[in-house]
């Protein structure tokens, strides 16, 4: 389980050619997640087996069981019970 990790992952939000995440659900049941990117606060809903590609810029992620991810752009992120995998 990924606990905090935002406080250790420096975000290059400036760099150009930064690529997005790629974030998937791999549980059964939807997932709402909470993306804060350049300030600005929004959920993003993933559907059961779905994925989204956001944070091209990086951003940080507020996961269903409350924890937060920093994300550079460019990372493979499964969210499976709540929980996610950064690869």
């Amino acid at each position: 389980m990924i606990k905090f990790l935002a406080a250790t992952v420096v975000l290059f939000g400036a760099t150009s050619g930064a690529w997005a995440a790629s974030i998937s659900n791999a549980g059964s049941n939807a997932v709402v997640l909470t993306v804060v990117e350049d300030g600005n606060r929004t959920e993003v809903a993933i559907d059961a087996g779905a994925s989204e590609t956001i944070c091209p810029s990086g951003c940080f992620l507020t996961l269903p069981n409350g924890d937060r991810i920093g994300l550079e752009g460019g990372e493979t992120v499964e969210i499976k019970d709540g929980a996610a995998t950064v690869k």
